[in-house]
């Protein structure tokens, strides 16, 4: 079978190119049409010759996820179904902001976490995604938006907060971020890309290392004891004290922060009493918090928060000195918000 040349790093599609016969220069080139121009079809890459395109049709593929569905919110929010090459299907979205776009990806296919009130974690893991799937999101994100000409909301922000646990692709995602930071490729900086984990032993220390995308954790909870009933695996996989003690050492820029985010459920994790808690062990983190009201799906075990008492949380935290944002919930109608993404088409 060919080789995909979107799985390629630059470094290695110019080791192919060498393999074939032709000068380095060409590898520039032909990766600026891949990730730059979003273009897989050979002969349409005008700039190169017509015998190296024909051998590139003989000897390669340029290969995206396709696009099986698109579902499109009332606010605006636009949900993709992408089918990968041997059927694996994942989701990934596009939310509006006031003047660009910022798009969820996904790094696994399902996700082995299982998190109660994560509808991808009653999926389980088919698979890591391979680096022409999980870059080629967001090509396929930025044709779809040029095709339909709504480029006048640029793609601007990633967050890998879509199905997957990305430090479980640790290897893919560096290579991933290497591609999408790049000039001649996708060209978003690292300071406009988080990455979220729910917190894998072992792998805060390497990420940060890399300083390739802002960090957010998914915490959920101020006790171990509740963590381990919202998130029972990752919670006994990497108790809470170990995972404040490695983020107190998480090498954050300056001005930047560790943010938290923390989905908050009626009943569960949302009263004053819970707000104290978190104060109490945020207090020697250098951190920002974001707050999530919780998105019901047809099958979910959790209620969404009542408005006065998010209200009444996020304004305790305020007096308390730290730094609260509440992220407006999106795509509810098309199941593209925080918790929902979950493959109905899957099996089918």
């Amino acid at each position: 079978m060919n080789p995909n040349l979107l799985d390629f790093s630059l470094e290695e599609l110019k080791d192919f190119i060498s393999s074939v016969g032709e000068p380095p220069f060409r590898a520039a080139q032909l990766w600026q049409w891949l990730w730059q121009k979003g273009v897989t079809d050979f002969a349409d890459m005008t700039n190169l010759s017509k015998t190296f395109r024909a051998k590139l049709g003989e000897e390669a593929s340029a290969i995206l996820p396709e696009v099986a569905e698109v579902l499109t919110s009332t606010d605006g929010t636009i949900k993709f179904l992408l089918r990968m090459s041997d059927g694996e299907l994942v989701e990934t979205v596009l939310i509006p902001e006031p003047t660009h776009y910022t798009q969820c990806l996904s790094t696994q296919a399902g996700c082995a976490m299982a998190c109660t009130f994560c509808s991808t974690g009653t999926m389980g893991c088919a698979r890591n995604l391979t680096h022409s799937e999980m870059a080629g999101q967001v090509v396929v994100a930025r044709n779809y938006l040029r095709d339909m000409q709504m480029e006048s909301k640029r793609l601007r922000n990633l967050v890998f907060m879509g199905m997957g646990e990305p430090m479980l692709n640790m290897e893919t995602l560096i290579k991933s971020l290497r591609t999408i930071h790049d000039d001649s490729g996708l060209a978003i900086g690292a300071r406009r890309c988080t990455v979220s984990t729910v917190g894998i032993p072992g792998t805060l220390e390497e990420f940060g290392r890399h300083d390739m995308a802002l960090l957010a954790v998914s915490l959920h909870a101020p006790t171990q004891e509740l963590r381990e009933r919202i998130m029972p695996k990752a919670a006994r996989a990497y108790p809470l004290d170990q995972l404040m003690d490695d983020l107190r050492t998480y090498p954050v820029r300056p001005r930047e922060r560790v943010t938290l985010e923390y989905v908050m459920l009626r009943g569960v994790n949302d009263s004053l009493g819970h707000a104290r808690e978190l104060v109490r062990l945020l207090s020697r983190l250098k951190c920002k918090v974001n707050l999530i009201a919780y998105n019901p799906g047809r099958t979910s075990l959790y209620k969404a928060p009542q408005p006065e008492d998010v209200t009444a949380f996020s304004e305790y935290l305020c007096s308390k000195g730290m730094t609260c944002t509440l992220r407006k919930s999106k795509g509810q109608d098309i199941a593209a918000a925080c918790g929902q993404l979950a493959n109905q088409s899957q099996g089918s």
